[in-house]
């Protein structure tokens, strides 16, 4: 789609890029520091660093400092700024088995094998909001039990409740003995059919709203698919980050990272499909974000089932990407007065041709990219 510039505005462009600044930096609020915005917004921040394709807390708080909290707007800085950075090197494989756990809760078993810990989380407190004039009084110190402080390094890796419905033989093994290689979306876009690799690397890097409502659109069935989801396990933890040495060529570990996983489980009950066992999926992305994995792993399974089938693994990977479908919404916002002005002329011509008793002028052939002046 082309545009060509307007001219007369960049006066009122350039002021407008004046205000922002100015409210934003010299604001009667005291500044934010990166470090603060990264303690006390951290979901944000972790939303940001999915959304975007880049794990940097500090950077990702920069952004969502100068998009104002704008958590899309940050993205886009983000993705933007990831554009300019060198490849220095591909990081090795990462088995999330390896992970030291910060949080776990398994919804589908009472006494899963290792602990349950509920880590930092508000889910269990009413939703009652709190306006306090300046920060709150130290509260009394409580044993850390629920964030598992006491635990030891075997409870921080438990087994994974998935490995026990596999010793019982009730899952069906959705690996394929020729996996490729994963697709990277940031090198080469994925379009349908797609492996699996490139629509869950799509649903990681999503806009979350988007997600969560093609998951709620999933499950409610418009589409004649029929879902039973529970949720198996979810986590958040830590995961080592590794590259090969440039000279030895071993694995050297050169820092960590923070992932949200979930496994999601369906039963199926298909005529072709083994009903003796369960269906598996899959959802992992960067930080704290616990709706988009959910969301990733129960669409994962919607998308292999049925999504060949209709309409959601084009969905998945064409519109779910905040930039792109943010970014197209944003352009409306853009001088549309010759496209505007032709529709005009159109509607005159026809109301003309009518009071006439003409036949109404046809419609000549829409260009392939609309041209906005």
């Amino acid at each position: 789609m082309g545009y060509s510039g307007a001219r007369g505005g960049l006066e009122a462009i350039l002021a407008a890029e004046d205000l922002v600044r100015r409210k934003r930096d010299y604001a009667s609020a005291a500044w934010a520091s990166t470090e603060q915005i990264t303690a006390r917004f951290r979901l944000a921040v972790d939303r940001v660093m999915g959304e975007a394709g880049l794990y940097d807390e500090p950077t990702a708080a920069d952004a969502f400092r100068q998009a104002e909290g704008d958590t899309l707007e940050a993205s886009h800085l983000l993705r933007a700024q990831r554009s300019t950075l060198p490849r220095l090197a591909v990081s090795e494989p990462v088995d999330p088995g390896e992970m030291t756990v910060l949080r776990r809760i398994v919804p589908a078993f009472r006494e899963p094998d290792g602990p349950q810990l509920l880590g930092r989380t508000s889910d269990y407190t009413g939703r009652l909001l709190e306006r306090p004039d300046g920060p709150p009084e130290p509260s009394p110190q409580v044993p850390d039990t629920a964030n598992g402080a006491d635990r030891t390094e075997d409870q921080r890796s438990p087994r994974r409740f998935l490995d026990l419905l596999r010793t019982m033989d009730l899952v069906a093994d959705g690996r394929a003995a020729d996996d490729p290689e994963p697709h990277d979306i940031t090198r080469k876009p994925a379009r349908p059919p797609a492996d699996r690799s490139a629509v869950l690397a799509a649903m990681a890097r999503s806009e979350s709203g988007a997600l969560v409502a093609l998951w709620y659109r999933s499950i409610l069935g418009p589409d004649g698919d029929v879902h039973e989801i529970t949720l198996g396990e979810l986590r958040h933890g830590q995961l080592p980050l590794r590259v090969r040495h440039p000279h030895t060529g071993n694995p050297v570990a050169v820092g960590e990272f923070r992932v949200t996983e979930a496994e999601a489980i369906e039963d199926l009950d298909g005529a072709e499909e083994d009903r003796t066992r369960f269906d598996v999926g899959y959802g992992l992305c960067f930080g704290h974000n616990e709706r988009k994995a959910i969301a990733m792993a129960n669409l994962d399974i919607a998308n292999r089932r049925f999504g060949r089938n209709g309409p959601l693994e084009q969905l998945l990977l064409l519109t779910i990407d905040g930039l792109d479908s943010g970014g197209f919404l944003e352009h409306l916002k853009l001088p549309h007065y010759v496209t505007f002005r032709s529709m005009t002329e159109r509607k005159q011509a026809m109301r003309a041709a009518a009071e006439a008793g003409e036949e109404p002028p046809a419609r000549a052939a829409e260009p392939a990219g609309k041209e906005c002046r």
